[in-house]
């Protein structure tokens, strides 16, 4: 009996290959070129199975084209690639890889906010330049981060290690907004108070966003949400890009109606708004917030067991649409 065949869409640990190589016929990207959705199409036509990142659209013009598929393994917690009703609508399973990222991310989200408030890569760009000449008292003074008040749009795991980090840790005032309010219990471990988006925008002196992206998020921060911030506040995304509305935000950065940003996911990426590029107080990284040898490892090792887990044995672990599964 022939083995499943499969696309592993990205470069990935050559562990993981060799694991998915035990179970299925595989067909590597390890030279990580980007395809276009054509070629992407040409090359998932035969196969049963997909291990995919963020960068892979799954459409319906993608399924139509490919019958044979039957699961697409994301090796992330986001899944706004996928369109899960297509994906659903022709009988595709979709998966993620959640929790295995939650705290490495949390630890990012909270770095982000750090090197913004304190204007650490502006400070570093300075020093590089060779402008460093004098000590002075107002040189890069930035944010107080313990005792502010710090409020998190979007209050799942992330959200929640965020808050645990800040009210624990740094003594600070957590308020958060979320599209349903947290237990009572959960609220009093991670410190933090429901409030209103608004405010929330106008009382934060750090202003987190870990919520996930949906055409019902899109520009949940805009021209409009920046307006009520402090002047001295600061906004961090690690959520998606499309989350801000990135020219919005470079404006109001450029004309200082905000201190600073931390952005590491943004719209269009990895295209950056260029107006991002032009403004000093906003500190950018390549979404990286999982970025740890051990998490990404865990990452992958998720997406390969929803493959083997669904292909081989008919359990995948995290099913995004388990209607699918229907009797399985």
């Amino acid at each position: 009996m022939s083995k499943p065949r499969i696309l592993v869409a990205r470069a990935v640990f050559p562990e993981t290959i060799a694991r998915l190589q035990q179970h299925f016929e595989v067909e590597t990207n390890q030279d990580d070129r980007g395809w276009t959705q054509d070629e992407l199409i040409a090359k998932l036509k035969d196969k049963q199975g997909a291990f995919t990142t963020g960068s892979e659209r799954i459409d319906d013009k993608v399924l139509a084209a490919c019958p044979d598929l039957k699961i697409c393994a994301n090796m992330a917690v986001g899944y706004n690639n996928f369109d899960v009703d297509a994906m659903t609508a022709r009988g595709v399973l979709a998966t993620n890889a959640p929790d295995v990222l939650t705290e490495t991310t949390a630890d990012f989200g909270f770095a982000l906010l750090m090197a913004t408030a304190r204007r650490i890569s502006e400070s570093e760009h300075f020093l590089r330049a060779g402008k460093w000449q004098k000590w002075s008292y107002d040189m890069f003074a930035g944010a107080e981060v313990h005792g502010s008040t710090m409020g998190i749009i979007g209050m799942g795991r992330i959200g929640q290690g965020i808050a645990r980090r800040g009210a624990l840790g740094f003594g600070m005032k957590v308020i958060y907004h979320n599209r349903s309010r947290l237990d009572p219990a959960l609220e009093a471990e991670c410190k933090a108070a429901y409030v209103s988006k608004e405010e929330l925008l106008k009382t934060a002196d750090h202003v987190v966003l870990v919520v996930p992206y949906s055409p019902a998020s899109h520009h949940t921060i805009g021209a409009a949400e920046l307006a009520l911030m402090k002047p001295s506040a600061t906004l961090v995304n690690i959520a998606r890009g499309g989350i801000v509305d990135d020219a919005a935000l470079a404006a109001a950065l450029r004309d200082r109606r905000i201190a600073a940003a931390g952005l590491d996911v943004f719209e269009g990426e990895p295209k950056v708004h260029p107006d991002l590029l032009t403004v000093p107080n906003v500190v950018l990284t390549p979404h990286i917030a999982s970025a740890t040898i051990p998490t990404r490892r865990a990452m992958a090792d998720l997406a390969a067991d929803n493959l083997i887990g669904f292909l081989v044995n008919g359990k995948p672990l995290t099913p995004l649409n388990p209607a699918v599964l229907g009797g399985k």
